[in-house]
């Protein structure tokens, strides 16, 4: 099936270019042809990204037994342990990052018994959950994946039957972009204590897994909200989704400015909220993603008597980076992330420099992420030796770019005027 979608891509890629040239030489019939090749493909796509996704949710669904999994630990552990890399295969890696509100472990805490050594590293830094909001698929094999998206519809035309009557009709074309999603690597690295050498296999597995993947999901996170910081983009994010003719996929609002800084106050919720989607519809599943500072300052807003909050901020029980803000009726999902510059007291940049994009909202899932292969995981014993510390490193190929036209609104602060 996997061959199948490949050959299927590279088909509707040939089909597409066929139908641009035709538009260009405003060969209609040929551009029609093609069209419907291309409509043609894309519902085969649809079929076999749907087989593929009852695939992958019975694989991603089917947890091995408490024996299978022991085994798996022990000789994980046991390679890791010799300085050894692990693979670990796509769909345990969309398994965790579709469960992102636990340890995104494959083991489980009933196979692990307290040691009592002491070798547990406690912290409280939190691991983001948006890779399980946003869209994501097996790109595995591929060198890039192309995925078309409508930019504006056809537009129906009217006419007194008598006046049109043998004329022709005026045509009203759809016009169509193509996003494209690269791979890119990702590289994590995280310290642990040494004593984590003397706890069960479980348990150390769990430990190691653990850690590296709290790393690789904060940083994919920051690369789905920020795209990549290389001159030419290969991994775009919710700010900067570009198509393939290097147009933008996304909107902006302008934030409110005083004294030089951007402010937060109760219009730009407002504006964010009504400048998503098309004219035929309000919010869309779409949520709002910003930094804790944002979030803070919508929290003290006040009224004009000073004595009622504009907005009511709930945590979602069990999740803190997520959670709900109440502004009357409309509730306005969120989900905070420290990698978003905040609006609320940012300088403005300067008139020869550009504007600031800060908080975002839209539908996760007009975002795509993909997996081109399977995440390594070694432990190196040598890096701060002297610290007793063992170094884990992680590597990983991923891939992102929005898929939906204004599929994403970002509030911009506006450099200072010249």
């Amino acid at each position: 099936m996997k061959r199948k979608l490949i050959a299927l891509a590279a088909d509707r890629k040939a089909a597409l270019t066929a139908a641009q040239a035709a538009y260009d030489a405003k060969d209609q019939k040929e551009y029609e042809a093609q069209m419907e090749k291309v409509q043609n493909i894309n519902a085969e796509i649809a079929q076999v990204q749907n087989l593929i996704a009852e695939q992958e949710r019975q694989i991603l669904t089917a947890q091995p037994s408490a024996a299978e999994t022991r085994d798996m630990a022990e000789e994980r552990a046991n390679l890791l342990r010799n300085g050894h890399e692990v693979q670990i295969p796509i769909a345990e890696l969309m398994r965790a990052a579709r469960n992102a509100d636990g340890d995104g472990t494959l083991y489980s805490s009933s196979l692990t018994n307290p040691s009592g050594a002491g070798s547990e590293v406690n912290d409280n830094h939190g691991q983001t959950s948006l890779l399980e909001l946003v869209r994501q698929q097996d790109m595995t094999g591929l060198s890039s994946w192309e995925e078309p998206y409508a930019i504006t519809d056809p537009a129906a035309k009217v006419g007194v039957p008598a006046s049109v009557a043998g004329t022709a009709r005026v045509a009203s074309d759809p016009t169509f972009g193509v996003s494209v999603i690269k791979p890119y690597e990702v590289t994590t690295t995280s310290f642990v204590d040494r004593n984590i050498a003397r706890l069960s296999p479980t348990q150390y597995m769990a430990k190691v897994q653990s850690m590296a993947r709290r790393a690789l999901w904060n940083k994919i996170a920051a690369l789905i909200l920020l795209g990549d910081a290389e001159n030419t983009h290969v991994m775009y994010g919710m700010l900067n989704g570009t198509n393939k003719a290097g147009n933008s996929i996304v909107d902006t609002v302008a934030a409110t400015v005083s004294s030089s800084k951007g402010k937060v106050d109760e219009q730009l919720l407002n504006s964010l909220y009504f400048a998503y989607g098309d004219s035929y519809e309000v919010g869309g599943n779409a949520m709002l993603f910003c930094n804790k500072t944002d979030l803070k300052a919508w929290g003290a807003l006040r009224g004009t008597n000073e004595k009622g909050r504009l907005f009511s901020v709930s945590p979602a029980a069990g999740q803190a980076n997520r959670g709900v803000i109440a502004d009357g009726g409309v509730q306005i999902p969120y989900l905070i992330d420290p990698n978003l510059v905040a609006v609320d007291g940012t300088a403005q940049a300067a008139a020869s420099g550009s504007d600031k994009l800060c908080c975002i909202y839209g539908d996760p899932q007009n975002y795509l992420l993909g997996f081109f292969g399977d995440y390594t995981i070694r432990v190196d014993e040598s890096v701060k030796a002297i610290e007793r510390m063992y170094t884990i490193l992680g590597d990983a190929m991923v891939g992102g770019n929005v898929i939906v036209d204004r599929g994403f609104v970002i509030a911009k602060i506006a450099k200072a005027a010249t």
